[in-house]
C-alpha cells in the first residue's frame, strides 16, 4: 500500500517522505521544492537545504513576498531574489497545488515539495519535513564538504528527550505564539497570546544560558535552534512593531537569545545564507492590509542583527521581561 493517501478535496495536506525503498526514493533531478524567503516555517527547510548542502539536489522557487490575496502567493521573476516558477512557469502558488489535487480545499502555503517523475506533491508540512530532510538524500552525496554535511544530526539519539520536551511550547507559544499575538482582533485575545509568549521567551532564555551555548542544547546543532531561529530573527525586525509584540526586545532584554542569534547569523553557515530582510519586511508589512492599511515598512530597527559575539558564555548574565503577567507565566512553565 502507498505511503501517501490523499483524497482529493481534502484539506490535510500532503505527508509523504523521501526515504530509499519508499513511495518517493530519493534520486537526482527529481524533487523540487517551492519556498517563501518570508516565511519562518518554509525558512526551517531552506535552513537544512543550506546546511545539509542539498542545492545541487534541491531546487528552488521563490515566490514574491507580497501582495498577499487571492488567488495568493504568486511568482515574479522582476523582484529581487524571487524567482518565476521554474518548473510549469504558473503564475500563483496555488497552481502547483492544483496541479495535485484541483479540488483542494487548504492553505497555498510554503513550503512545499514536489514530485516530477510522479508529477505530485510529497508534502508541504514543515515540521514533518524537518525531521526526514536532513537525511533524505545521504546516500546522494559526494565528498568533502558534502560528506561532512552528512553527519549533521539535527536529533541526535543522547538529545532526544531535551528536544521532545522543549519542542511543543517552542512551537505553540513562540514560533506560533507570535501569530496568535499578531493576529488577535481583540484586546483580551492579544492579552491571551503576548503574555505565555514572553513567559516562553524567558524560559528559552535561561535553557540557553543553562547549558553554556552556543546552541539551545550547548555544543551541538539541533532541530531546537532550526525552529527558534527563525521567528528569533524576525523578531526586533518585524514582530515587535507589525504584532505588537513588543513588551521586550530581542537585543535589549534578551543578552543570551541574542548572542545565540548574533552566532547564528554571522558565524554559522547556511542561516544568514538562508535570511532575507527584503522579503521578510516587505511580505508583513506590505500583506496584512488590516494590521498595516498604508503598507508602509519601517527602515529599523538597524542593523536587522547585531554584530559581534561573546564566546565567553559564563560572562552572559540571562535577562527576560519582568513584567508580573510574563513572570507569572513563566512560573507555570
Amino acid at each position: 500500500m502507498a505511503e501517501q493517501i490523499h483524497k482529493y478535496g481534502t484539506d490535510d495536506g500532503w505527508h509523504g517522505v523521501i526515504k530509499e525503498g519508499g513511495e518517493f526514493p530519493p534520486e537526482r533531478n527529481r524533487y523540487h521544492l517551492y519556498i517563501g524567503l518570508f516565511c519562518p516555517f518554509a525558512h526551517r527547510v531552506n535552513l537544512i537545504r543550506h546546511i545539509k548542502h542539498l542545492s545541487p539536489l534541491l531546487p528552488v522557487s521563490i515566490v514574491r513576498p507580497y501582495p498577499k490575496g487571492e488567488p495568493g502567493w504568486r511568482f515574479d521573476a522582476t523582484y529581487p531574489d524571487a524567482t518565476p516558477d521554474r518548473l510549469f512557469n504558473s503564475r500563483f502558488m496555488h497552481q502547483i497545488y492544483f496541479r495535485d489535487d484541483p479540488a483542494y480545499t487548504g492553505k497555498y502555503s510554503v513550503p512545499l515539495l514536489w514530485d516530477t517523475k510522479t508529477d505530485r506533491i510529497v508534502c508541504n508540512e514543515s515540521m514533518e519535513m524537518l525531521r526526514w530532510l536532513p537525511h533524505a538524500f545521504d546516500g546522494l552525496t559526494g565528498s568533502g564538504e558534502e560528506e561532512e554535511a552528512v553527519n549533521v544530526e539535527f536529533y541526535p539519539e543522547d538529545l532526544r528527550a531535551q528536544i521532545d520536551e522543549a519542542t511543543p511550547w517552542l512551537t505553540s507559544l513562540i514560533c506560533s505564539g507570535v501569530y496568535k499575538t499578531g493576529f488577535s482582533n481583540t484586546q483580551e485575545g492579544y492579552n491571551e497570546h503576548v503574555v505565555p509568549l514572553f513567559a516562553a521567551l524567558n524560559k528559552l532564555e535561561e535553557l540557553v544560558y543553562r547549558n553554556g551555548g552556543p546552541f539551545v542544547l550547548g555544543d551541538r546543532l539541533t532541530e531546537l535552534d532550526l525552529l527558534a531561529y527563525p521567528t528569533l530573527v524576525r523578531f526586533d525586525t518585524v514582530y515587535a512593531q507589525h504584532f505588537k509584540t513588543n513588551l521586550g526586545s530581542v537585543r535589549h532584554d534578551y543578552p543570551v537569545l541574542n548572542n545565540w542569534l548574533r552566532n547564528l547569523y554571522w558565524n554559522v553557515e547556511g542561516f544568514r545564507e538562508s535570511t532575507d530582510f527584503r522579503h521578510i519586511k516587505e511580505n508583513y508589512t506590505k500583506s496584512h492590509k488590516d494590521i498595516n492599511p498604508l503598507s508602509i515598512t519601517p527602515m529599523g530597527p538597524y542593523p536587522d542583527v547585531e554584530e559581534g559575539f561573546e564566546w565567553d558564555w559564563r560572562g552572559l548574565r540571562p535577562g527576560g521581561v519582568r513584567h508580573p503577567l510574563v513572570v507569572e507565566a513563566a512560573s507555570k512553565l
